[in-house]
């Protein structure tokens, strides 16, 4: 097909992650796989915090809506993936990509907040005890929870409005399992400038934003930390922090890796292969972090399945 403008592209075309069609069953067992482990492992998550009395904390709560949205999160890009596999099929409407755009910025952004938030709770927790309960109220977890997703969706709406004004060429080959904002602005013949400086300033404030407080949280965290005399104390106010801190970690340095690693130039196969970690591995991940490291959610659990607790 030769290339050419066309404001109207009925369709984009996803490369996926390997175009070998040997490799293409064993990608979908991988990735069906994952994809149940996550969902069904967040929504036990979910289940056990809202079934267990003990767990009707704010703590507990941020995180059954982080579960949430990663369930939203991986819902968004694999089930298309998958979809595609089975039926042979690279195809993927226009409405179909930017409504995919969408909903991908808006669960990132949400979970990139979500976290942000948790930061602060495990801050007022450790550096304000006595007055934990009365600064993290219930009205606040639910108006915290509330306005990252408000951020979230304005975000998201107005990168989609974005794209909705740029003109593709009509070959729109988009080297990636899911459509992918950086990849869909490449392929436009129209100019990007307006698009490129709106994702410039939403990388700045609302990644690095999150990023900045979560930083700052742990530093005073660790700074009241070292200020405790006793071990077992330092290790048990620590021990609170270690399930959060290990999914920041997770979800930051994929993400980061991704796209500080989109500066050099590479392949766009080699990036999609590199956002499988942040898109999949991430929310898979976070259910087991927090379950095998965490006493409560563990006896919740149990009391799920009908294990006598200890």
């Amino acid at each position: 097909m030769e290339p050419g403008n066309d404001t109207q592209i009925p369709e984009f075309l996803l490369l996926g992650l390997s175009e070998e069609s040997e490799l293409q069953p064993l990608l979908f067992a991988l990735f069906l796989s994952m994809y149940l482990i996550t969902v069904f492992g967040n929504l036990l998550i979910i289940l056990a915090v809202t079934s267990d009395p003990h767990l009707h904390t704010p703590m507990y709560f941020f995180l059954a809506n982080l579960s949430f949205v990663d369930i939203c999160s991986i819902s968004t890009t694999v089930p298309k993936m998958l979809q595609n596999i089975q039926t042979q099929s690279k195809v993927i409407t226009y409405a179909g990509c930017v409504t995919q755009i969408y909903f991908f910025l808006l669960f990132a952004g949400w979970d990139d907040f979500l976290l942000a938030v948790m930061a602060y709770d495990r801050f007022v927790a450790i550096c304000h005890p006595l007055h934990y309960t009365v600064i993290i109220n219930s009205q606040l977890c639910v108006l915290l929870v509330l306005v990252s997703w408000i951020i979230s969706v304005l975000h998201s709406l107005l990168e989609s409005l974005m794209v909705l004004q740029l003109s593709f060429c009509r070959e729109v080959e988009i080297s990636h399992f899911f459509c992918e904002i950086n990849q869909v602005v490449r392929l436009a013949c129209s100019s990007t400038f307006l698009n490129d400086m709106l994702m410039y300033l939403a990388a700045v404030l609302l990644a690095g934003g999150p990023l900045a407080g979560i930083i700052y949280s742990y530093f005073k965290i660790v700074s009241a930390i070292l200020r405790i005399s006793s071990a077992q104390g330092k290790y048990k106010a620590f021990s609170t922090c270690t399930s959060h801190l290990s999914v920041v970690f997770l979800f930051y340095c994929t993400v980061l890796g991704v796209y500080l690693s989109s500066a050099v130039p590479q392949s766009s196969h080699s990036s999609a292969v590199a956002s499988v970690m942040y898109t999949v591995v991430t929310p898979m991940l976070n259910p087991f972090i927090y379950s095998l490291r965490n006493r409560d959610i563990k006896r919740a659990l149990k009391r799920i399945f009908g294990v006598p607790v200890m």
